[in-house]
């Protein structure tokens, strides 16, 4: 009797173990990936051929890369709207500083890292210290940064980048573009630092119950602004790595990045409302967009609907989000 007891216990637990795995977001947004993998890979000739997935891993790695940003900005219940412009800017700083004769390594510094650090920087101190809330300052800026950008290069491409700085973004490490090995660190370190680091959990508190986390001690505002810093600094990244890749700068880059790494981040399991996510997820999401993209090139979809495909996912994503939390708080 108690050997059956036993058994049916084991047996109870393995069943309730396997259905939590299906339960995760990540689990899920896994066995899509797989499926549209397996999907195009019949529907299209061209799918799995090394031109188009080399594409595909370089469009995954710029769109990660600021998502990782994305996903603490968004756990902490904010919004950045103007990671596609500041991608843009600080793509042709760095370009403009590299014809200039700047040392590669200083103008990724100071026309990457430390312009996007600083528009990260005014974007969080008007958010936590003038009051004006996150979609209209980043909106704002979207727009002040771009013309900028435009300005700076009076709409021309700033090309003729010398293979001492395009290198890093053309160079392969076997068929693999050396820019997914820079992604792959950021995905890995933004997940260590978000799941185990004290000050980066902070976020979720803040996402949470920004009341209760002031009482608690937490300094919201700095912290608000250490991550917009943060997202500024490697939406930098991904503008130096974009213009090492193509060989040009553009005031044009980073239209709709915004959009497309806001739905990887919800998509990935983040709540728009704050105290959610994953940087794995997030990742996840970028791989399920980026194959959705790639579907519609290959399938020849005008790129017109390509712009509305991914406005409907992010509604069916919050949608789906939004109708979870009503079910978990009617039990």
């Amino acid at each position: 009797m108690l050997e059956k007891s036993s058994n049916t216990y084991q047996n109870n637990s393995v069943l309730i173990g396997i259905r939590k795995v299906f339960q995760m977001r990540e689990s899920i947004l896994v066995l899509l990936i797989l499926l549209q993998f397996i999907i195009l890979t019949f529907a299209s000739p061209y799918f799995f051929t090394k031109d188009n997935l080399i594409a595909v891993i370089f469009g995954c790695s710029l769109d990660a890369v600021v998502a990782v940003g994305m996903t603490y900005i968004i756990a902490a219940g904010e919004f950045d709207l103007s990671v596609g412009s500041t991608l843009a800017l600080t793509g042709v700083i760095v370009a403009k500083l590299v014809l200039a004769g700047v040392n590669p390594i200083v103008a990724f510094i100071v026309g990457g890292v430390m312009i996007g650090a600083f528009i990260g920087f005014i974007n969080g101190v008007i958010i936590t210290k003038v009051g004006i809330n996150s979609f209209i300052t980043t909106l704002a800026m979207m727009g002040i940064v771009r013309g900028i950008a435009f300005v700076v290069t009076q709409g021309y491409p700033v090309s003729k980048l010398p293979s001492s700085f395009t290198y890093v973004g053309q160079s392969y490490v076997g068929a693999i573009p050396y820019t997914f090995f820079v992604m792959f660190v950021i995905v890995i370190v933004g997940e260590y630092l978000l799941r185990k680091i004290k000050y980066f959990r902070q976020v979720y508190y803040i996402g949470g119950n920004i009341t209760a986390a002031k009482y608690s001690g937490i300094n919201v505002d700095r912290v608000k602004i250490v991550m917009f810093m943060i997202i500024g600094i490697l939406t930098g990244i991904a503008g130096t790595l974009m213009t090492a890749r193509l060989g040009s700068a553009m005031s044009t880059a980073g239209q709709g990045m915004e959009l497309r790494v806001i739905s990887a981040v919800v998509i990935g399991g983040a709540a728009l409302s704050g105290g959610e996510g994953t940087v794995f997820g997030t990742f996840l999401g970028v791989i399920l967009l980026a194959f959705v993209t790639n579907a519609l090139i290959l399938l020849n979809v005008s790129i017109y609907w390509q712009g509305i495909i991914s406005g409907l996912v992010l509604l069916v994503a919050v949608g789906i989000d939004i109708v979870t939390k009503k079910r978990k708080a009617r039990k």
